[in-house]
């Protein structure tokens, strides 16, 4: 056991660590109260900079070939699940597609909904050679669709002064390509008009 000495040095010590911003006659004035409060000074952590993981660019990826379908697999048999699961997910986008359904409430989902995975037809063309042509949407960027036809070759069909229609449970939408010059994901947020000129 330590002796009184001992006992008030090591307290006027520990007092001192404790509070070092206080001085010893402040800390003695608190040692006459019956509580004492210490306080507690933490510190101040660092906040180390992470650095950021930085993408390939537009052109890299491009040179990397990452968005290509390689030749063997473009086959119209691989991508028929692909399309089974688009048209679940535009009967659960519509609320199940049901025969009372109004279609220019069906037609708004389908503007907005996206398109990899549709069975789409190109039916008025300003260039003849791109009427008839029907097959899975596989890619859609800003102003081509990559279509795969059911003779496994993969057409590259722009979307300016082209017409296509898409059906799925007996309704039968049409896309003006000139007015969808958008990327699937910008689609979402754009308004579109329903009524308004239609051109090629």
């Amino acid at each position: 056991p330590q002796g009184s000495e001992e006992a008030k040095a090591f307290v006027n010590a520990f007092l001192k660590r404790s509070m070092p911003k206080m001085k010893d006659e402040a800390i003695q004035d608190i040692l006459t109260r019956k509580a004492v409060v210490l306080e507690h000074y933490s510190k101040k952590k660092t906040k180390q900079k992470g650095k950021k993981t930085k993408g390939f660019t537009a052109k890299q990826r491009r040179e990397m070939h990452l968005f290509e379908i390689e030749p063997n697999q473009q086959r119209y048999t691989i991508f028929l699940p692909l399309h089974e699961l688009w048209k679940q997910y535009i009967r659960d986008l519509c609320h199940g597609l049901k025969p009372d359904a109004q279609p220019h409430m069906v037609q708004g989902k389908l503007l907005k909904a996206d398109l990899h995975g549709a069975i789409v037809t190109v039916t008025k063309s300003k260039c003849p050679s791109y009427v008839g042509i029907t097959g899975i949407i596989l890619q859609e960027f800003k102003h081509v669709f990559k279509i795969i036809t059911k003779e496994d070759k993969l057409k590259v069909v722009p979307k300016v002064n082209n017409v296509f229609s898409l059906e799925i449970d007996g309704f039968i939408s049409y896309i003006y390509g000139s007015k969808f010059q958008l990327r699937a994901s910008e689609r979402s947020a754009k308004k579109f008009k329903l009524k308004g000129t239609i051109d090629l």
